[in-house]
């Protein structure tokens, strides 16, 4: 089984670059503000990034548009995104790896790194991002098992 790309195509990332990240931003990353497994991640990771290097962007904000990304809010929502400051859109565990090692967890990053664990954590965060829905008890009849 071939792992997915971690960046979007190049026209997306193209359109992402179009609005920079803040000087002194390392990492965006999007996040479901209404989930509250989301929520409780995104609130440790707020109090750990004492250099503030990391933006946290509320896909459930009523004034966020996903449109300048190059990317659909279902796509968004379908699992964790983030945007570097060259506008690389990167997906599922590698956000983790890079928020905790911003948030000065880099044994961990370094840890789901590691070549015999890698694969686990990837397909692990995969699983859960397919069923997160259900997993917070937020599904409705547009949820199915996969």
């Amino acid at each position: 089984m071939t792992a997915p790309p971690l960046t979007s195509s190049p026209d997306r990332a193209t359109a992402a670059a179009k609005s920079p990240l803040p000087p002194g931003i390392e990492l965006e990353v999007f996040f479901d503000g209404d989930c509250p497994l989301c929520r409780r991640e995104i609130a440790m990771l707020r109090r750990r990034d004492r250099r503030g290097v990391i933006r946290f962007t509320n896909l459930a904000a009523a004034e966020f548009d996903p449109a300048p990304l190059g990317l659909t809010h279902d796509e968004l929502m379908a699992e964790i995104r983030g945007r570097l400051p060259d506008g690389t859109i990167l997906t599922g565990m590698e956000v983790f790896r890079r928020l905790y090692a911003a948030a000065g967890f880099g044994f961990l990053a370094r840890l789901t790194r590691l070549p015999i664990v890698r694969p686990l954590f990837d397909a692990a965060y995969r699983i859960f991002a397919r069923n997160r829905l259900r997993l917070t008890g937020r599904c409705d009849a547009a949820c199915r098992v996969r």
